[in-house]
């Protein structure tokens, strides 16, 4: 046997299929521009288009909901009759069109008022951007096994790096689309993020449409996601393929717009969840082991919402509690000149070595045009730090430093800390083996893990009055914690969603799962809108004389005339109730997603040993 075992190792090939790196930097570019425009999209509703938090905050819920249904679309004319190829494309051209109508939108700002084409244009580029993403998702993590041949030990190494390329566009999105697009009491700037981003998504198509012929082949040497042989005419026609993507936009289009008045999705997800299931169990068919796997697949996505309605604050509540009430001065901290040299000079140094490695490593003539747009890409980067660096030292700056930490940046941490405890987690699991949490198990860890994350920033803002800031590690330390629990809970769900599901309901299983997720980002939208008056209602209501610190801190309605007054300024002043739960400031609005995942975390951890046995396999 270990002749055996050494003779299989040393036939796998060394390293990974350069078609591995085109798609972790098609994927690293569309992620920097999904998550660098979600960074900005509730702070641009709110201070742009001066949408309430309530509304704004749904309708962020509705976008995101509509995200995660699109890629069953996308997936299924990706198979019957475009191929993944032509959907990455055709579905990252309508992203970055979407991009660009909401820069149109953003340029359309005017103080005090909404003009109603820029409203059009805002419900249009986000139309646009669902019916991309429906696209383009599903199909291009999908090419990644692909790659390799089937009992391949390299894939799940390959997936890795592949996340790494999700995280690494989620980590810089936020960054460099808050940098240029996030300034206090300048909404206007808000267009810049939009144009940031469409730009990436830009990239990460050009990317793949001149490096997937050649590379993105399988272990034979045949291009992977073309288009199938059975495939219409009529169906690859341009003309209709835009007629169709209008309709699609249309459809998304019309979805949102209704939805923000009448907030119908919520019902309809509703149905899904309990139409689905009476389908299956319909079938007598199913034997009673499949039974059984499809109720723990049901009970997962069942608790995945209550993760995903609190996880998902991200974009919502917890960029109101960023903007507001996060103390995001730097107090004086600035960067010396001297260190950023230093720091440059290392970086240079690195892109040389990686100069080098691309020299040697694609100097084949079948290689040229990409070894070409390596390096000219590396010399491109290499030349802007230099230039950057004579600017310093010819100012004469001895420093650099920003006043404030933009609100939006919080949104990296989330990535920023995948890619630093994702090897920890790797390691732990693998340390402990088979005595490793089962798959039930590690889903309520995580569940819990998001509830002390919640409990830790309930704590840093309890017996705080609103308009009081709070130092900006009760946000850090929670996004940890939130993370950490991803890390429990996220990658194990479409895997075991794929290993548990009878081949019949194959598709139909994983449509639940994207449900599932679908349902848990509306569920965020609606629990962001209960988020209480603060800081921003404080300090709107004081520019008009009215002293809303002391009527939220005492609780009590304000004197009739002063209620009619905010109505007609369109402050609120009222705490809201959730199933008979009063959420009276923010401890109280944390606490309340503090109570939902641990009690979520018990119930599943009550059960997951019947839970593990109805699955009649190890997990």
């Amino acid at each position: 046997m270990p002749e055996i075992t050494k003779q299989q190792a040393a036939a796998v090939p060394k390293g990974h299929p350069k078609g591995l790196y085109i798609l972790f930097a098609t994927e690293m570019w569309e992620r920097f521009n999904f998550y660098g425009m979600r960074s900005i999209l509730i702070l641009f509703m709110t201070r742009a288009l001066l949408f309430d938090k309530s509304f704004a905050s749904n309708l962020y819920g509705s976008y995101l909901s509509l995200v995660y249904l699109t890629p069953l679309l996308g997936g299924f004319i990706a198979d019957r009759y475009w191929g993944n190829r032509r959907c990455i494309i055709t579905g990252g051209l309508v992203m970055a069109l979407g991009e660009g109508l909401l820069f149109c939108c953003g340029s359309l700002y005017s103080p005090g008022a909404t003009p109603p084409l820029a409203t059009l244009l805002f419900f249009s580029g986000l139309g646009l951007m669902i019916t991309g993403n429906g696209f383009f998702k599903p199909n291009i993590s999908s090419l990644v096994g692909q790659l390799y041949p089937k009992n391949d030990i390299r894939k799940d190494a390959a997936y890795t790096i592949f996340y790494m390329g999700i995280n690494t566009g989620g980590m810089f999105g936020p960054f460099i689309c808050g940098l240029v697009g996030e300034r206090e009491g300048h909404p206007e700037y808000f267009k810049w993020a939009f144009l940031v981003g469409g730009i990436g998504m830009l990239i990460s198509v050009v990317v793949q449409l001149l490096f997937q012929h050649k590379y993105v082949v399988d272990p034979d040497n045949k291009q992977l996601g073309t288009i199938p042989a059975n495939t219409p005419k009529a169906m690859l026609s341009p003309f209709l393929t835009m007629l169709g993507f209008a309709v699609l936009a249309t459809v998304f289009i019309g979805l949102l717009y209704f939805d923000s008045k009448y907030n119908f999705l919520f019902y309809l997800l509703t149905l899904c969840i309990v139409a689905i299931p009476t389908v299956i169990f319909l079938d007598k068919t199913l034997t009673k082991v499949e039974r059984d796997k499809v109720i723990v697949i049901f009970v997962i996505c069942f608790f995945v919402i209550f993760f995903w309605g609190a996880f998902e604050q991200a974009g919502a509540s917890l960029t109101f509690f960023a903007a507001e009430q996060t103390d995001r001065g730097t107090h004086g901290f600035t960067i010396p000149s001297w260190l950023i040299a230093v720091i440059s000079a290392g970086l240079l140094y690195y892109f040389v070595v990686l100069f080098k490695k691309a020299q040697k490593n694609l100097a084949s003539a079948f290689d040229r045009q990409l070894r070409v747009t390596v390096s000219g890409l590396l010399l491109l980067f290499g030349a802007g730090i230099l230039a950057g660096n004579i600017y310093l030292f010819a100012t004469g700056k001895k420093s650099i430093g920003q006043d404030e930490v933009p609100a939006s940046w919080f949104q990296s941490l989330n990535s920023t800390f995948v890619v630093l405890f994702a090897p920890l987690f790797a390691w732990l699991w693998l340390s402990l083996g088979k005595k490793q949490p089962s798959s039930i198990r590690k889903t309520a860890l995580g569940l819990f893990l998001l509830g002390l994350g919640y409990l830790w920033i309930a704590q840093g803002v309890n017996n705080v009055l609103p308009g009081v800031k709070v130092s900006m590690m009760w946000l850090t330390g929670m996004y940890a914690l939130h993370t950490m629990g991803e890390l429990c809970l996220s990658p194990i769900g479409m895997s075991l969603v794929n290993k548990l599901s009878p081949l019949k309901y194959s598709s139909l299983l994983m449509a639940v799962w994207f449900t599932a997720n679908a349902f848990g980002n509306k569920v965020a939208g609606v629990l962001s809108s209960m988020y209480p008056p603060g800081a921003a209602e404080v300090s709107a209501a004081k520019e008009h004389g009215i002293d809303l610190a002391t009527i939220l801190a005492t609780k009590t309605a304000p004197l009739p005339e002063i209620a009619v007054q905010l109505n007609k300024l369109g402050i609120p002043y009222e705490y809201k109730t959730v199933l008979g739960y009063h959420i009276n400031n923010l401890y109280d609005f944390f606490m309340l997603f503090v109570f939902m995942a641990v009690i979520a975390a018990a119930v599943l951890f009550v059960f997951s040993k019947k839970l593990k046995r109805m699955m009649h396999e190890e997990a």
